[in-house]
């Protein structure tokens, strides 16, 4: 006589384990080291400590929020670096012209989105690697900028930029708030949105996205160009953390944000990952 084995729910538990692992395991991660940290050393999590370190995080943090939406789509932003000293080399020129701090704002950050639409187009329209076409930006952008500086630093930091990175509102850091503010405006269009829903099917699937009457093409443009426009802030802020404009700012930044995105559980074949798991 057969007898039948019970079903066992196993593999349906082994599987959600491993989902909550993939999906949680970083913030675990995270948790347990600064209970580490903070055992070894007392004065680890001292509040002054913690924005000293939140201060030291916030341009790589801005940096990272835009390399997200770029893997999310499959692709990847090595031009960041060469954006964010780019742009502090356009605002000192700019200010030095004696326009309003908001117009070199305003222009040194339209600049910059002008470096992430080339990148898109690049990768769309041309059908260029993302590694080689955000590569060539970089070239072509350092290639001007040192045409300009000769190499030099190009002097002081606009007074608007010594306020983004050494500022203060109500003793909290105006980076650090710069930073939150980054991650909740674009965590909610990331998350919360038609355009987020958008990014991550156009990074599981741009066929079945086309399908669907999504336009892969915009999408990942749109991407590129927040990327740049985060790059170009970033640069903006640590301009004025350091005092100086060098025409190495931000260098190791593209590799550092990449690193820091897929450590945060974002896959680079894209469609999968979260906004704080990379920040994480």
């Amino acid at each position: 006589m057969n007898s039948v084995a019970p079903r066992s729910d196993a593999t349906p538990v082994r599987a959600l384990s491993l989902r909550a692992v993939q999906r949680y395991g970083i913030y675990l991660f995270l948790v347990a080291l600064i209970a580490l940290s903070g055992a070894w050393s007392p004065t680890f999590l001292r509040a002054d400590n913690v924005v000293n370190m939140l201060v030291q995080f916030a341009p790589l943090g801005i940096v990272v929020i835009g390399q997200v939406f770029v893997i999310l789509v499959g692709g990847l932003d090595l031009s960041v670096a060469s954006v964010m000293a780019t742009a502090a080399v356009i605002a000192t020129a700019f200010d030095d012209t004696n326009h309003s701090a908001p117009a070199v704002f305003g222009v040194t950050l339209v600049l910059c989105i002008g470096a992430g639409l080339l990148n898109g187009l690049l990768v769309t329209k041309r059908q260029v690697s993302p590694f080689l076409a955000t590569f060539a930006t970089a070239v072509v952008l350092d290639g001007l900028r040192f045409a300009y500086t000769q190499g030099a630093p190009s002097g002081n930091v606009p007074p608007l930029f010594h306020v983004l990175g050494t500022g203060s509102i109500a003793a909290v850091p105006v980076n650090v708030l710069l930073l939150f503010v980054c991650t909740i405006v674009f965590g909610t269009l990331l998350h919360l949105s038609t355009f987020g829903r958008r990014v991550y099917m156009v990074g599981g699937n741009a066929v079945a996205a086309r399908l669907v009457g999504v336009s892969p093409d915009t999408v990942r443009i749109a991407c590129y160009v927040i990327s740049a426009l985060l790059a170009g802030l970033a640069g903006l802020i640590l301009s004025g953390y350091v005092g100086i404009v060098d025409n190495w700012v931000g260098r190791g930044f593209e590799l550092d944000s990449i690193v820091a995105a897929v450590m945060g559980g974002l896959a680079l074949s894209g469609g999968r990952g979260s906004l704080l798991g990379g920040l994480a």
